[in-house]
């Protein structure tokens, strides 16, 4: 039993150098070549800010005209933000379980819970 563990332990430490030399692992694959990205505006990488520039509308969700029954994603409303008085934009107050939300200049009742959209006044904010 000595003998074995000996064995392991003298292979272990001839063969951990050979497993740390570099090139060893063959399951590199590419991963750092310089790929494209589409947020890459030429900026240099070692730079933090301009790599991605935060008012670039190309890439930018469009946003969406809702309906009524159809389920409410913020992600896909411009201008997004929850009205917290509505009577300031003339709208009734929401009622128990309903918020008011706009998108863009639509002024949308959107249930709290389930998100599905009850009642969307167009250009109702200015």
């Amino acid at each position: 039993m000595k003998k074995f563990i000996l064995a392991a332990l003298a292979a272990t430490i001839v063969a951990t150098p050979v497993l740390a030399a570099p090139g060893w692992n063959n399951d590199d694959r590419g991963h750092n070549e310089q790929r494209y990205d589409r947020h890459d505006r030429g900026g240099r990488p070692d730079r933090g800010g301009d790599r991605f520039d935060r008012h670039d509308r190309r890439d930018r969700i469009q946003y969406r005209n809702w309906n009524r029954g159809q389920r409410f994603d913020s992600r896909y409303a411009y201008n997004y933000r929850v009205i917290e008085s509505p009577r300031y934009y003339r709208l009734h107050d929401a009622p128990r379980g309903y918020r008011w939300v706009q998108s863009g200049n639509d002024a949308v009742l959107v249930g709290i819970t389930s998100g599905i959209v009850a009642s969307v006044l167009a250009n109702a904010i200015r």
